[in-house]
């Protein structure tokens, strides 16, 4: 059994309306990134057409074009029968961009201090929030799991805790916020290889700001959240910059 979409980040992302105009690109694009950022995670099962429709506020015909559309290349299957449904492909095949244009310092800038304003603000509202036992659980939870996370999943489930930092904060628009810029985020990190000094030294950063926020102490959570995305800011610089 694979663990069902969170409801927060589902709200957050996965559950929101999608533009007007570009109905079936935009349906794509959100159903891709709720793949990529490990919102929901290989082997999970998609809501059903009709809610997705709902909540995308588009035609069932165009989350069925959509969820065709991606199975097509890799990312989703469909299964018939009682136990049926659209789950997210094991194995989600490989980004592959080989003419894409190095990032200009001017647009790693702007991603990653948009993120710093997101991202230090989060944990500082959520250690300023008196938490319930079902978010402080869900912590320590995305915690433990990027912690034992494998190279393979680490970058999916790293994204997923940060988002969850979002989710107990309370505020849905803040969630979808960090998950647009995340994917910026990735789309960057993808740039540069995975080290694993600095995956420790992440996980120890990481145990840090959910103490803190679990603690009730924003000026610290904010500071562990300040130290780690520098950490990741001065790693692509030295390698995209």
């Amino acid at each position: 059994m694979t663990d069902p979409i969170p409801a927060g980040l589902a709200d957050g992302v996965l559950l929101r309306p999608v533009r007007n105009g570009n109905a079936f690109e935009d349906t794509v694009a959100r159903l891709l990134q709720t793949i990529r950022l490990g919102i929901v995670e290989p082997g999970g099962a998609l809501p059903p057409e009709r809610e997705l429709a709902a909540r995308f506020s588009v035609s069932r015909d165009t989350v069925r074009e959509a969820i065709k559309s991606l199975s097509e290349a890799g990312y989703l299957v469909s299964r018939r029968g009682r136990y049926g449904g659209t789950f997210v492909s094991e194995t989600v095949p490989e980004r592959v961009v080989p003419d894409a244009a190095p990032p200009t310092p001017a647009l790693i800038d702007d991603v990653l201090g948009l993120r710093d304003i997101l991202e230090v603000g989060a944990a500082r509202a959520a250690a300023a929030r008196e938490l319930g036992a079902a978010d402080r659980e869900l912590l320590w939870t995305r915690l433990r799991e990027v912690s034992e996370a494998s190279v393979d999943d680490y970058r999916r489930l790293d994204s997923r805790m940060h988002l969850t930092i979002a989710e107990v904060v309370g505020m849905p628009s803040l969630v979808s916020l960090m998950a647009d810029n995340r994917t910026h985020v990735n789309e960057l990190l993808d740039g540069i290889p995975l080290l694993a000094r600095n995956i420790a030294h992440s996980n120890e950063q990481h145990e840090a700001i959910v103490v803190a926020i679990l603690t009730g102490n924003p000026d610290r959570a904010g500071e562990a959240m300040t130290e780690h995305l520098a950490g990741s800011a001065a790693l692509l610089r030295a390698f995209l910059g």
